[in-house]
């Protein structure tokens, strides 16, 4: 039992470690980001609570029996209002002395005298105190999991005029109660709903498991459940593309784990060595690492010299002298990235063989050379898209032959650079052109962005806008109502026959 306990002790740390899984994309929302989302919250709080919907209201008191019915809000003043960080998993929505004006028909009977018409009521000193738990749901998306919700309402006063205006102020108390309880009762489910369903189909729109291109997916699950201090929230992605053609296929993670310290600025995303190691290795899995010129497509410069340097003997042995160039550029291991305060750059081994393709014949290879090249990378966001501008750094070929055919090569490294910029990084640059959706809902997007290196992982601070409103989001993806529900939902016409009250 002892050798048992103390194996446990040794191999718990190991444990701890390996269920805190590296993400390769982080992004944490600051304070100023929240105040910008209070802002939309808001406007979109007061939408959903214009539309509450309140129960027909009936009674009587002594002689006197009343109907209040067709009841709708007029106008919201939410003057007071505070979205706040609550650790560990909270948002805290809070709304203080605020005012909701109504108006509704009245039906009243008061021995033989019989009154319909609207009365306007205002309800002051109203109190919402909302909070939302975030948490990770099973397919690693961002959910409102729970929302506990109290409102409550100071006062509540109705205007009431005609011929039996004192008899209704005498017997108000009776309505304006009834109203009260009734407004305060649904206050709470109109804004349950519109966080546990509106508000998670607006996250449902952030990527989670999406195709970039015909080629490769990026999975952007969460980790684990967000992370909420008084003054940020952090978000812990996964960040690892995956070949289309092995979708199970997983990259372990070996990479720097991106701390964010920043709160400058709105929104900061921080991508790992990982997070574009993984783009790489996707694509050297799906066999697209590979470029292929021949004919025409081989630069006029280079073909003349290829012609003219040491493959002239060859030539002159081989009857196919004037058969057409083929050059293959194809990359022999997944590309690495490197991420540091000075830069990004990515390390590039490849193959490069030439050979003669004469017409239905066979083709005859000419020279097999390596190459091992350093790429600098320009990483940028443009709208939510994340885009990497490659260029050539560094350039070396050799021979996997012999030495001196590597020493016959030195004369081909400046014209093969010269075809690797002008020709092959275009064709590159051309794929990374449309960039990979960084995990945002929909209509919000970046601006002012400023990316900043770091030993092994780089950070994009920005600052948010809504390109789209909530509502505007949430009623594109909302269910559209079967013509049965609909109709269930309308309120039922009242009686204006005084023998129903």
């Amino acid at each position: 039992m002892a050798a048992g306990g103390c194996l446990l002790l040794l191999l718990l740390p190991s444990l701890v470690t390996t269920s805190h899984s590296a993400p390769g994309c982080k992004i944490r929302i600051t304070s100023k980001g929240l105040d910008l989302v209070k802002q939309e919250g808001l406007r979109f709080v007061e939408q959903e609570l214009q539309n509450i919907t309140v129960s027909d209201l009936h009674g009587s008191e002594g002689q006197f029996q009343y109907n209040i019915s067709q009841v709708k809000v007029t106008d919201l003043q939410l003057a007071f209002s505070d979205l706040n960080f609550q650790p560990q998993q909270h948002l805290v929505f809070n709304i203080s002395n605020a005012s909701i004006s109504l108006r509704f028909r009245r039906q009243l009977l008061y021995w033989f005298f019989y009154d319909i018409g609207s009365i306007n009521a205002s309800a002051d000193g109203v109190h919402i105190y909302t909070v939302l738990q975030l948490a990770k749901d099973e397919a690693g998306r961002l959910k409102i999991s729970n929302m506990t919700c109290n409102a409550s309402i100071a006062r509540m006063h109705a205007g009431f005029s005609g011929t039996l205006r004192k008899v209704y102020e005498f017997l108000s108390t009776f309505i304006v109660t009834g109203m009260r309880f009734l407004l305060s009762q649904q206050i709470c489910p109109s804004l349950e709903h519109a966080s546990l369903v509106l508000l998670n189909s607006l996250l449902d729109t952030v990527p989670v498991r999406n195709y970039v291109d015909e080629h490769i997916g990026i999975d952007y699950s969460l980790l684990r459940d967000p992370s909420i201090t008084s003054d940020t929230l952090e978000l812990d992605f996964k960040g690892m593309f995956f070949p289309r053609v092995r979708e199970d296929q997983e990259l372990e993670n070996h990479a720097v784990e991106p701390v964010i310290k920043e709160t400058e600025r709105m929104v900061y995303v921080a991508f790992s060595e990982y997070f574009f190691d993984s783009a790489m290795h996707s694509y050297f899995q799906a066999g697209v690492l590979t470029i292929e010129l021949q004919g025409e497509k081989v630069p006029k410069d280079l073909e003349v010299l290829l012609r003219a340097t040491f493959f002239g003997t060859i030539f002159m042995l081989s009857p196919s002298v004037d058969a057409p160039l083929r050059l293959v550029l194809q990359v022999s291991a997944p590309p690495r990235c490197t991420i540091k305060p000075s830069g990004t750059s990515v390390s590039v081994s490849a193959f490069l063989n030439i050979s003669l393709v004469p017409p239905d014949r066979p083709p005859v290879q000419l020279s097999s050379m390596a190459m091992e090249t350093k790429l600098s990378a320009k990483v940028f966001l443009q709208g939510k898209a994340l885009r990497v501008q490659l260029d050539l750094r560094r350039f070396r070929i050799y021979s996997k032959q012999s030495a001196l055919e590597s020493l016959a090569l030195f004369s081909l490294q400046a014209p093969l650079k010269t075809l690797l910029q002008l020709t092959i990084m275009p064709i590159i640059n051309e794929r990374t052109k449309k960039g990979v959706q960084i995990p945002l809902p929909e209509g919000m997007d970046f601006t002012r962005e400023v990316v900043t290196n770091h030993a092994g992982f780089l950070t994009v601070g920005a600052d948010l806008h809504f390109s789209k409103g909530l509502r505007e989001v949430i009623e594109k993806y909302r269910p559209v109502p079967t013509a049965a529900a609909y109709s269930s939902s309308q309120p039922a016409e009242p009686s204006l026959d005084p023998s129903s009250l």
